[in-house]
């Protein structure tokens, strides 16, 4: 069974097209007087790192030290992109362009369906000497700290110099990784590895001859010895969809099935591929290892709604083959990628927090009416320092991981995760559940993060706590029954 590489020394550069991805989620109930099309009450707006932002935020969420060269308008978004980057961990290196604005995509949703998407763009065109120059003296100060490079090639101008990009970085000595875009590749001769879909393979396998019978491996293993040749490429893993990928190099062809239980969008999955082959290759893994990783993680990102990425969470399931994430113990960036996916589906989530120190009847019942009130129940546990800044330093008297553990063996619970602060706002403010819930006599003002929910159109509910029952109490009793003794 194949493990999880560590990522934390893993150094990589992504060279590329930088996106940012908007979406628009309302509901639709009528018809416009207007022409015929639906009305859409805009309620939520959503803003993701598309292009080689989304490579370089696949990287960083799986622990890699990430470098980003690319070009953004001098504008909001470019600088929402900067911003985004940053909060993410990757080392933004962007230049600005005054002439053309940022890339972005805006796509309005409802119910789980995409209506219509808006592109704002302007093909970059990296015309003047000193932006082109700019560009490559980024590159080549970046490459004494860089252990791999991804070009992530959308067609939107900022790889012209492609080719010039790679005789450099072969020159350094560092492995080059091209996600292409196009039917002329002759611009990515030198290259390491190239990650084509099969169509976009056959676009240019095709330029010269009829088409063939791409889903037949034989055909499409002689095609990729031919690619290899011509472009002096080290190798091709060429994505297929249901087929899952296939990897042609100097070895044997490795072929991998296909890991996704269920595809819900492919946007981004191409993104993906390439983050995890460079990341595989920066982490000491080979070529056959690092496209087991890009298989396994494509498995995951398809099941998610729009660009999206994994966590290493979720990775580390996926290779010992149990489901990511159907419910238990779970890290904060999983877990917001859980929630935006939860809601995008639909799902109703309810969320509440506490110490849980010692667990008694009244935690249950307190539980199992939070759980009542949505489709999934999401516990905030705080983490044995803040327990000891809130309760004294006689507590907590289980650890945290010991916490954790009984809460997820509950059946009211779905997921377990912890925060370090004294309240847990800061957690409930990024990830906006659509009940927060509270037990005992607080006012609803009172209750950390219940502003930005109702801000942000959910309810926060203040339950009941069962009377009899209290964790300082037990813990007195157990303190008093010692003492006797």
């Amino acid at each position: 069974m194949p493990s999880l590489p560590v990522f934390t020394d893993a150094r990589v550069l992504v060279v590329g097209d930088v996106m940012l991805d908007r979406y628009w989620y309302g509901d639709t109930g009528r018809i416009s007087p207007e022409a015929p099309v639906p009305v859409v009450k805009i309620g939520d707006e959503e803003r993701r790192l598309g292009g080689a932002a989304n490579v370089a935020l696949n990287l960083a969420r799986i622990g890699a030290k990430t470098r980003l060269i690319g070009v953004v308008g001098d504008d909001e978004p470019g600088r929402a992109t900067d911003t985004l980057l940053q909060e993410s961990g990757v080392a933004s290196d962007l230049l600005v362009s005054t002439t053309h604005p940022t890339i972005a995509k805006l796509r309005v949703m409802s119910r789980n369906q995409q209506l219509i998407r808006l592109d704002f763009e302007k093909s970059f065109a990296l015309d003047g000497a000193f932006k082109r120059a700019n560009l490559l003296a980024r590159l080549d100060a970046a490459l004494a700290e860089t252990d791999v490079v991804i070009c992530s090639d959308y067609g939107k101008g900022t790889l012209a110099d492609v080719g010039e990009i790679i005789q450099r970085v072969r020159a350094a000595g560092k492995p080059v990784l091209i996600d292409p875009k196009g039917r002329d590749w002759t611009r990515y001769s030198g290259a390491s590895l190239i990650t084509p879909n099969v169509a976009e393979f056959a676009a240019f396998a095709e330029r010269d001859g009829p088409s063939s019978n791409w889903d037949d491996s034989s055909v499409l293993g002689r095609a990729a010895e031919r690619a290899c040749c011509t472009l002096s490429l080290e190798a091709l893993l060429i994505t297929r969809s249901e087929k899952g990928m296939s990897l042609f190099g100097r070895e044997a062809a490795h072929h991998l099935p296909a890991r996704a239980r269920e595809v819900f969008d492919v946007t981004g999955a191409g993104d993906t591929v390439i983050a995890m082959m460079g990341a595989g290759l920066a982490a000491g893994q080979d070529l056959a290892a690092a496209a087991e990783l890009a298989n396994r993680a494509a498995g995951i990102v398809v099941a998610k709604l729009g660009t999206a990425t994994v966590s290493r969470e979720e990775l580390a399931a996926a290779l010992q083959d149990h489901p990511p994430h159907a419910h238990g113990v779970i890290g904060e960036d999983a877990l917001a990628d859980w929630m935006a996916a939860a809601k995008s589906r639909g799902e109703r989530v309810v969320m509440t927090n506490g110490c849980f120190d010692l667990l008694h009847p009244g935690h249950i019942a307190y539980l199992e009416a939070a759980r009542a009130l949505g489709n999934t129940l999401v516990v905030a546990v705080n983490d044995d320092a803040s327990v000891t800044r809130l309760k004294g330093n006689s507590r907590p008297i289980n650890p945290l991981a010991h916490r954790m553990q009984v809460l997820r063996g509950l059946s009211a619970v779905d997921w377990v995760v912890s925060f370090s602060e004294d309240t847990p706002e800061r957690l409930i403010a990024r990830l906006l559940p659509h009940v927060l819930v509270k037990g005992g006599d607080y006012r609803v003002e009172d209750i950390a993060g219940g502003a930005q929910v109702i801000e942000a159109g959910g309810e926060v509910r203040i339950l009941e706590f069962v009377d009899g029952h209290s964790t300082s109490a037990i813990a007195e009793r157990i303190r008093q029954t010692a003492t006797h003794e």
